[in-house]
């Protein structure tokens, strides 16, 4: 009886196709999320033992649409099967973001994870001055992407080459696109945005570069993604839910998802997309 429903929950999981969001906690990168995402549920089919890091013979193929920093939470949309196809759509469309900055403090990675890399006064700034200063930073922007990133050069990604002590040089800037922003908050020195933005843009340099123009410094407190793509924070699966069947009720009721074919793929942690935030 257990062997059957063990070979149930395999073909079920095996026939996973379409995109559905997973809420990832601060701490853990998204790989990390992905894979114990794996883990759960090949665990729940019966594979004993899975090491999901590994390329080798498995039952599905994952990958996730866009990085979300360790120290950042919120959504991050998870394609299985066939489903890893339609993350492109997932990299390039629209997010919402609600970040907590503080004013007088810059630091090495533009966020609280880092080293305190600049002390300047903070206040003279008022609300007026920011909102003000928030304007500029609406449209289609240039700007230069912070030097911890999961960008790469030669293959390894900055923020681990800036790690082993290498000397890494600024990628240039480049254009990316911010919708709208809103000063939800302005308790100095601590203020808070929401915005909303296209792929590649980095919420890190945005704070930075706000501080900046303010005649000050700043660095992003706390991050949390709310909304990528069709996905908000109300539709995502937490933890605790990472079971085969609240995975179904939720390609169910995504668009496009198909259900009848069936992907036996490998477990490749190479289609992890990485999306510059």
């Amino acid at each position: 009886m257990a062997g059957n429903l063990s070979n149930s929950s395999l073909s079920r999981l095996q026939a996973l196709n379409g995109v559905f969001p997973v809420f990832k906690k601060e701490g853990p990168t998204s790989a990390d999320v992905l894979n114990a995402l794996k883990e759960a549920l090949l665990r729940e089919a019966g594979v004993t033992n899975p090491n999901p890091r590994k390329r080798k013979r498995q039952c599905m193929k994952m990958g996730h649409g866009g990085t979300l920093d360790s120290a950042a939470s919120g959504v991050l949309v998870v394609g299985v099967g066939n489903g890893t196809k339609m993350l492109s759509a997932m990299l390039a469309g629209s997010k919402k973001y609600t970040a907590v900055g503080e004013l007088g403090k810059a630091t090495d990675t533009l966020d609280a994870t880092g080293t305190v890399a600049l002390e300047k006064p903070f206040e003279h700034v008022t609300r007026a001055d920011m909102e003000d200063k928030l304007k500029s930073f609406v449209g289609d922007i240039l700007q230069v992407p912070p030097l911890y990133s999961a960008l790469k050069k030669d293959g390894q990604r900055l923020s681990v080459l800036l790690k082993q002590g290498q000397k890494v040089e600024a990628k240039p800037a480049r254009a990316v696109t911010v919708y709208n922003i809103t000063l939800q908050d302005f308790s100095p020195p601590l203020f808070t945005l929401d915005l909303e933005c296209g792929g590649g843009f980095y919420v890190r340099s945005l704070v930075d570069d706000l501080g900046k123009a303010l005649s000050s410094c700043a660095h992003v407190k706390s991050l949390t993604r709310t909304k990528q793509g069709p996905f908000t924070l109300e539709d995502v699966l937490h933890e605790d839910q990472w079971t085969l069947g609240h995975i179904l009720k939720v390609l169910q009721s995504c668009p496009g998802t198909d259900q009848t074919t069936a992907a036996h793929s490998e477990v490749n942690p190479g289609t992890d997309q990485d999306n510059t935030l």
